[in-house]
């Protein structure tokens, strides 16, 4: 534990996706630790995420205004940029863990605040073990973060509020267009959303129900039945002349093959998914005959800031405060979590977990959340959801278009030879 007279300097890091508000919690960070000056020296951030630290190349954050760090928390992406670079076991891959408390040691680092999901979590654990046999303590604090929402323990995580928003409001706006063209043209709209194994995005385009809106909503959680799919689409189409489906790419066939499967893997070693939509609309006018569109929301979901939940704002930026606060007071391996207490109205506290509980557990949707029938969101799952999408932060506009931060990411100069990854 770093103390007053043993001031360390702290590592920050962003990574797997970016949500729009992972820079909220890097201000949080970043803004509570310059607080606590005594406590801590300066921050450096890994450029590219882990990435950075492996390789040495660190920014300097302290050379940051105030102002540019305080405009992070209305802006989208990473600012210092992640990566899909996973550290697997310290068995395999000793040495780069080993590399990674060289580097801190090397440039007086105390503290590690690692801003991810799960792959993140565990890292973070591994580096907290690791850190302690080699004689050189390292606090390890995760700071959640995934839009898949599928982190244990916690509510809910930062990035998830802001998607689910973003996906209802979307589903919404392009079935009142469906609705007017229905008599003479579209009768079926597909919007495929994020969500390998956990459905929550998906979910949250389930809320349309409650604006009159016809929907079917399809979650990894529930096995794909095409016979039953299709009989309940053909009939809202009946009665309310149009649907609109939400389908998560995690959409499933119940050998385990997804409907969006390309036959290709991303760095995590998941298989590389896209093109449920197609899947799901071909399908539909090949066996019914109706007339479609669909859309992929891909990285908008994930990129668009200018719709962020207000509510997932506050918890990105505490739940970045709060990691810096518990490392301050002594805690390692751990991760800050939201606490709800109650749904309406909305009341929550900042609680804390053990990485050992978090690291390589997902979370998947309760089956007290999704209708009997495995196509739509029960009242129970409304009430979830509701608190995380309520309440706007729109970012600072000129010129018609958002105002984002910018950062000057000047480099820390490197004291330790170069470094291959993956040797």
């Amino acid at each position: 534990m770093a103390t007053k007279t043993q001031k360390k300097n702290a590592f920050y890091a962003q990574s797997g996706g970016v949500t729009a508000v992972i820079n909220a919690s890097a201000c949080g960070v970043i803004q509570t630790a310059r607080a606590h000056r005594d406590r801590i020296g300066k921050v450096y951030a890994g450029r590219n995420g882990i990435i950075g630290a492996l390789t040495e190349d660190l920014i300097d954050t302290s050379r940051e205004s105030a102002a540019t760090i305080a405009a992070l928390r209305s802006t989208p992406s990473g600012a210092f940029g992640s990566c899909r670079y996973k550290l697997k076991s310290l068995e395999t891959h000793r040495r780069e863990y080993e590399r990674l408390i060289e580097v801190f040691r090397a440039h007086d680092i105390g503290y590690f605040f690692y801003n991810g999901g799960g792959d993140s979590a565990d890292t973070c654990y591994k580096v907290s073990q690791l850190s302690e046999a080699m004689g050189y303590p390292i606090q390890a604090i995760h700071v959640p973060k995934t839009v898949d929402n599928d982190l244990p323990i916690t509510d809910c995580c930062p990035g998830f509020g802001s998607v689910a928003k973003y996906v209802a409001v979307s589903a919404l706006e392009a079935s009142f267009d469906v609705r007017s063209m229905a008599k003479t043209s579209t009768k079926v709209f597909v919007l495929e959303v994020m969500g390998r194994h956990a459905g929550w995005i998906a979910a949250a385009g389930g809320l349309i129900e409650d604006h009159g809106i016809p929907v079917v909503v399809l979650f990894p959680e529930i096995e794909f039945d095409p016979q039953k799919f299709l009989a309940r689409v053909d009939r809202l189409v009946k009665e309310h002349g149009y649907v609109t489906v939400v389908v998560s790419e995690g959409c499933h066939y119940p050998d385990g093959h997804f409907l969006a499967e390309q036959g290709s893997q991303d760095a995590f070693g998941h298989a590389q998914l896209g093109g449920a939509a197609p899947v799901v609309a071909n399908m539909i006018k090949d066996t019914l005959g109706h007339k479609f569109h669909w859309a992929v929301a891909d990285y908008l979901q994930r990129a668009a800031r200018h719709i962020a939940s207000k509510t997932d704002v506050k918890h990105a930026w505490e739940l970045g405060a709060a990691a810096v606060k518990l490392a301050l007071q002594g805690h390692n391996a751990v991760m800050p979590t939201i606490d709800r207490l109650s749904d309406a109205p909305y009341r929550y506290r900042i609680g804390v977990a053990p990485l050992a509980k978090v690291a390589n557990v997902e979370k998947f949707m309760p089956r007290s959340f999704i209708k009997r029938d495995g196509f739509g969101i029960t009242d129970k799952c409304k009430a979830y959801l509701k608190p995380l999408i309520q309440g706007e932060d729109y970012p600072a506009y000129k010129g018609g278009m958002p105002v984002y931060a910018t950062l000057k990411n000047l480099p820390v100069p490197r004291k330790l030879p170069a470094f291959e990854l993956g040797k």
